[in-house]
């Protein structure tokens, strides 16, 4: 895998430590693919992250909902010692994390036949929203009239 070095391009440019970071930590991520996830995109502005959980309880799931961050966690918490002939289901504790953009939040979660389903909505305030400014000033017949006023 290759890494790259930004440091040359933090001299010419502001604003994009965001940008960069984000590399980074998808550099530093690797291909650890445990819990196996999907990401889906339900409308314009709503996502869902589903996690497949298998063995896990939601009580020992934990997810973290942090600016532009959702983490989640699992820590498996052994009751009583089995002897396992196969083990084939893996129970070890994870940690995964989804970086959001701007505005997206993480809604609610559900837990349902192994799945965990995570629901995601952005949700742009009103003031971010673009919108019409109305034009102040006298119409054109107006200045006509008061320039005509003005000359007698």
């Amino acid at each position: 895998m290759r890494t790259y070095d930004f440091s040359p391009l933090f001299r010419s440019t502001i604003g994009f430590d965001r940008l960069f970071d984000l590399v980074e930590t998808a550099q530093r991520a690797g291909d650890e693919g445990y819990p196996p996830y999907n990401i889906e995109r339900l409308a314009d502005d709503r996502y869902q992250i589903t996690l497949a959980v298998a063995g896990f309880a939601p009580d020992e799931i934990s997810i973290m909902a942090e600016q532009n961050v959702v983490t989640i966690e699992g820590g498996k918490t052994e009751k009583a010692e089995r002897e396992f002939l196969y083990r084939g289901i893996s129970a070890r504790q994870f940690k995964r994390q989804f970086s959001l953009a701007d505005y997206v939040q993480a809604k609610d979660a559900t837990f349902e036949n192994g799945l965990l389903r995570i629901e995601l909505v952005r949700e742009i305030p009103e003031a971010m929203k673009p919108r019409r400014i109305a034009i102040n000033g006298a119409s054109t017949t107006d200045n006509i009239h008061q320039l005509e006023a003005n000359a007698a």
